[in-house]
């Protein structure tokens, strides 16, 4: 029989005293003289980061105690979040695009003039990071450390402007946490009672009978079990541990499905999710005996237990909003509830199933918006160290440069499927989109000597004519719609769409700039139609150039000193037509040939 956990054991420290646990580590929180830390938000000039100078608040009634979140959302700062990722191996080309994907939400926001924070980082605990060190013979916190400084520098070198990068193993995430999980118990809904189930290690959780199945490994020939979901290997597990009462959401859950329909991106995603919770939903195992797993947060007052991996993981989402340690009427200061997290589709069910009941148990906000996006594949093949597919994304940004790789995955990725990686594939958008599209059009616009680039901005900006030429009219009115559609794209979470969507106005540009053909009305004198197809082109390329700083950061503005844009005129409101009379005249020199273009050609295609 299932036995409700006595709810006053594990009760937080009282005002002034210091909990020391039996495993002799002291809660931060209680520590005396502990310092108030509130976020504040400062913009970088130089990455479009939000940095951080503190993350959380006492209550100035309880100093020592965290508060519940009950206060307004109005014009909080905006809230992205990246999955964190598991130290049990290197870095890929996955989780890089989750990065990149974030990266480019929060950049949008940057760019519109809100404040906005990116939050990314990794998971050290669980059986699986245990695993990977025993097999390395090394200690645990020894792997982590080493392999938590990799992800970290791949979010560097891809230009990732994350505020804070969170490791389960923080100090404030472990107070987060035992503070997380002792309100849940103090509610009522965790208990603890003796388990049997097909546990998979690689995905850190347990399946119902009805989700697994034999099958056999291409490698072996042997026959194994494994998740449906997965493919990766189960074995069955016969425990004690505790359970969080999972079912008595059912309901709550499948309502708040229906009332919020667009929460999950895409819908197909959003389906699988519902009808897990109508058909496969079970209370949920949330700790594991440290027998078994030491790897991890012990349960308060039971050093027999060991948090649940998942657990753990999910509440990094609030630990780096300041949680539970939230100012009174500013709750929603550090960011909380997110406005998107994003995650790949084979973690989909803890996001939008295990996470939302959590919180609800809590009475604590959910988040706004769940993105799910496809995987990266191989010549149509899962990458695999096995096979030995599975590309660096170190090498590749190396190989490639930074902002051509941001563009490829982001122009190339899916969110309902997978997608192919290829170098030829990569060769080919750069040429095509980069090369060919952009730079080409930039270099059409600005190289040219008979005509001067600054004069017709000021000229056409100072008039505004409204008896524009039929094929310039028509651009004009094709241009004044990108902008809004971008954004568009951008607030339905599709930084694909809203890519494909700028990039369309590049081709579109360059074959309007073609059948204009500038340089022949150039040496037929006919100044009218020189002034008004140039300056066209230059708008069109200033505008696109400001749309696609979250994208190619690097690039953009590489994009925007040869057009000669002040540094002060890239923002959102300054892509409009005729935004800006001031530019026309290179901050950089422009030079000569194809190996000086913003996008020269690439030295090795293969």
């Amino acid at each position: 029989m299932e036995r409700l956990l006595i709810a006053s054991s594990r009760r937080l420290a009282t005002p002034g005293r210091v909990t020391i646990r039996s495993n002799g580590w002291v809660c931060l929180s209680c520590r005396a003289n502990r310092a108030t830390r509130i976020r504040s938000f400062s913009r970088s000039s130089n990455t479009n980061s939000i940095t951080s100078s503190g993350g959380s608040t006492l209550s100035q009634e309880h100093p020592n105690e965290p508060i519940r979140q009950s206060g307004s959302q109005t014009n909080k700062p905006y809230y992205v979040t990246t999955p964190i990722f598991y130290v049990n191996a290197s870095p890929h080309v996955g989780h890089l695009y989750s990065m990149l994907i974030a990266d480019v939400l929060k950049r949008w926001q940057v760019l519109k003039g809100r404040e906005a924070y990116l939050s990314t980082g990794t998971d050290e605990h669980g059986m699986k990071v245990q695993r990977a060190a025993e097999l390395q013979d090394l200690q645990p916190k020894a792997l982590c450390d080493a392999n938590a400084e990799t992800f970290k520098d791949l979010a560097k070198k891809a230009n990732v402007a994350n505020d804070r990068f969170i490791r389960t193993t923080d100090p404030d995430h472990r107070d987060a946490v035992e503070y997380f999980w002792t309100r849940l118990h103090d509610s009522g809904y965790i208990y603890e009672k003796k388990h049997e189930g097909w546990y998979c290690v690689s995905d850190e959780t347990f399946y119902p009978e009805n989700m697994v199945e034999k099958r056999v490994s291409p490698q072996t020939g042997k026959s194994f079990i494994a998740s449906v979901e997965t493919g990766n290997a189960v074995e069955w597990t016969v425990e004690k541990n505790y359970h969080f009462r999972l079912t008595a959401f059912r309901d709550r859950l499948l309502q708040f499905y229906q009332e919020n329909p667009a929460w999950v991106v895409p819908d197909q995603r959003f389906a699988e999710v519902i009808s897990w919770v109508e058909n496969n939903l079970e209370d949920l195992s949330v700790s594991r005996p440290a027998s078994r797993l030491t790897w991890g947060i012990p349960v308060p007052d039971d050093p027999s237990q060991t948090i649940y991996v998942w657990l753990d993981a999910l509440v990094n989402y609030i630990t780096t909003t300041g949680y539970p340690y939230w100012k009174p009427g500013s709750e929603s200061a550090g960011g909380w509830p997110a406005d998107v997290h994003v995650v790949g589709k084979d973690i989909i069910r803890f996001h939008c199933i295990y996470w939302p009941a959590f919180l609800m148990a809590l009475d604590l906000p959910l988040p706004k918006r769940v993105l799910s996006h496809g995987h990266w594949l191989m010549s149509k093949q899962k990458m695999s160290k096995s096979i030995g597919n599975v590309v660096n994304p170190f090498f590749a940004l190396d190989r490639w440069g930074v902002d051509t790789m941001r563009y490829f995955l982001i122009y190339c990725g899916h969110m309902a499927a997978d997608a192919d990686y290829d170098n030829q594939f990569i060769v080919r958008q750069y040429k095509k989109g980069l090369q060919g599209g952009v730079g080409n059009l930039l270099n059409r616009v600005t190289r040219p000597k008979n005509w001067n680039v600054e004069q017709i901005v000021k000229n056409m900006t100072k008039m505004q004519s409204p008896s524009l030429l039929p094929l310039v009219e028509n651009h004009r009115a094709y241009l004044e719609k990108i902008v809004k559609q971008a954004d568009e794209d951008m607030m339905a979470v599709n930084p694909m769409l809203a890519l494909d969507n700028i990039m369309k106005a590049v081709f579109e540009t360059n074959k309007f700039f073609h059948e204009a053909a500038p340089w022949e009305r150039s040496r037929e004198g006919d100044t009218v139609a020189v002034e008004q197809t140039v300056f066209m082109a230059a708008e069109s390329l200033r505008i696109v150039g400001i749309l696609l700083q979250p994208f190619i950061p690097e690039k953009a503005s590489g994009l925007l000193d040869r057009l000669g844009v002040s540094p002060d005129k890239r923002t959102f409101e300054d892509a409009v037509l005729y935004g800006d009379d001031s530019y026309g005249t290179s901050a950089v020199p422009l030079g000569e040939g194809a190996q000086s273009s913003l996008f020269p050609p690439i030295p090795v295609e293969d």
